[in-house]
């Protein structure tokens, strides 16, 4: 093994250990396809050891902690964040394959999950409840106990503050796994975490396989609340393994977004909104705006508008900082190019390409965006999640039909609508299925305080804001007798 491929091992009771077996996983870097670190392979062994580490945390320390002292760790933890930017920056690039300017903007949403959830810590109330004379009642809200987050790779950072961070600010202890394709900054964080005072136990990491280490935590029988993020296979079959402990899960799936563009829409200000949520991260992003419906009359204008800033992104390696870095993997990479073959052995047209420089390596994971025009709505690159930086635009002749066409897949997490007609805008609110509804704008997801989740395939539950806060507890009501 060369000297500067970095070991970690899962971090469990505030102690760096080994997987239980031994077993290791190669990191490579999507920008090159080189070995740079390696990763425990958890079993089902570490993840009981992780999960009686949080059960006992509930009891010590950190179970004894109140609101306010909870919420103060939890800045001091995003202070430290902060600081330790330079470093979650050039890790995250080079994990995950992000450019430099993507990467350190998720170290600052990090941050500002934490000091979001550390502000509200205390700020949680239950309620009085008028009721019978001789009676008062109230309720007070609860952490479940031990949750369980399962971290897809595209943002781990930021998935991991907005899920982290709600469940701490509550109370609960954690397990956390993450996906073993990119997990460098989780593993950092715990470190950064446990520097700042979290108390032992509070925070536990186990890397591996989804089918190992995620089958485990899923159906553990002594985890409370799941959170999951990523696929609408895995989601399901989250959901059936927590189903067995009636554990209550949080699901936030997939997504085939779209944005309705009307003829009155400000285009100066759309276009780039089109573009940018859709190959932001190399389109590797659930709320990704995959979907461009535009009203016909000024269809040609906007392909055309799309088509010019298609063709001026640049693709290649994460330090370069360019508009796209590569993807993931080698695998994801191939699933992409599955759709563009399929695009054109079924005669799809390309409206317009970015170019990958010449000087990208070889072995990196390097797709072209795509923008594909005209596709019929039946097409598999409408109906399905290609998890790529590829995009579809379509025409439609009248509102029904933008709305026809916008809730026309499995999916509904994200919409955006772009119009000046006031009653037309909440008329596509209201209409369009989705989680979330931005109009002349494009939040991929919005901001720390904006709950967010999806409906249909894609999830249920919310994350994010106040929202996020009461997922992670249970309400108690409390009825007392005094005459």
């Amino acid at each position: 093994m060369r000297h500067d491929v970095k070991t970690y091992g899962n971090f469990i009771a505030s102690k760096w250990q080994d997987a239980t077996d031994g077993e290791f996983i190669d990191v490579r870097d999507p920008s090159n396809g080189a070995i740079f670190a390696r990763i425990a392979r958890g079993t089902a062994d570490d993840i009981d050891l992780a999960v009686r580490s949080a059960r006992s945390a509930l009891s010590g320390e950190w179970g004894q902690m109140t609101a306010t002292e909870r919420g103060r760790v939890l800045n001091r933890i995003s202070a430290a964040v902060l600081r330790n930017i330079d470093l979650l920056t050039e890790l995250e690039a080079r994990d995950v394959g992000k450019p430099l300017t993507q990467a350190r903007a998720d170290v600052v949403a990090l941050a500002r999950y934490l000091e979001f959830y550390g502000g509200a810590a205390d700020k949680v109330h239950g309620d009085t409840i008028p009721y019978q004379n001789g009676f008062t009642v109230l309720t007070v809200y609860e952490p479940h106990g031990v949750t369980g987050h399962i971290i897809p790779w595209n943002y781990p950072m930021q998935i991991l503050g907005r899920s982290l961070g709600a469940a701490l600010a509550m109370g609960n202890a954690a397990v956390v796994k993450p996906a073993e394709e990119a997990c460098l900054t989780i593993l950092e964080f715990a470190r950064i975490a446990q520097e700042e005072g979290l108390p032992s136990g509070a925070l536990n990491i186990v890397t591996g396989y989804g089918a190992e280490a995620g089958a485990a935590l899923s159906g553990h029988p002594d985890i409370n609340h799941i959170s999951f993020t990523g696929s609408v296979r895995t989601g399901e079959m989250v959901q059936a393994a927590a189903a067995k402990n009636a554990v209550p899960v949080t699901l936030e799936l997939g997504g085939k977004s779209a944005q309705i563009v009307f003829a009155d829409a400000d285009l100066d200000r759309a276009v780039p909104f089109l573009v940018n949520a859709g190959i932001q991260n190399a389109g590797q992003t659930c709320s990704a705006s995959s979907r461009i419906l535009v009203e016909r009359a000024i269809y040609e204008k906007v392909v055309a508008l799309m088509s010019e800033r298609y063709r001026a992104l640049k693709v290649g390696p994460a330090g370069n900082d360019l508009s796209v870095g590569p993807v993931v993997s080698q695998r994801q990479k191939a699933i992409i190019e599955g759709f563009l073959a399929d695009a054109e052995k079924d005669g799809l047209k390309v409206a317009a390409q970015g170019e990958i420089v010449a000087d990208a390596p070889a072995d990196g994971a390097y797709v072209a965006p795509t923008l594909l025009r005209d596709v019929p709505h039946e097409h598999r690159t409408v109906q399905e999640e290609i998890f790529g930086p590829v995009q579809v635009i379509m025409p439609f002749d009248s509102e029904a039909d933008a709305i026809r066409l916008a809730n026309g897949t499995a999916y509904g997490l994200v919409c955006g609508v772009w119009t000046n007609d006031g009653g037309r805008q909440m008329r596509l609110a209201r209409a369009v299925e989705a989680g979330q509804v931005f109009i002349n704008n494009y939040g991929a997801g919005g901001g720390v305080e904006l709950p967010f989740g999806g409906v249909k395939k894609s999830g249920h539950g919310r994350e994010k804001g106040f929202e996020a806060l009461y997922g992670f507890a249970s309400m108690k009501t409390i009825s007392v007798y005094h005459g």
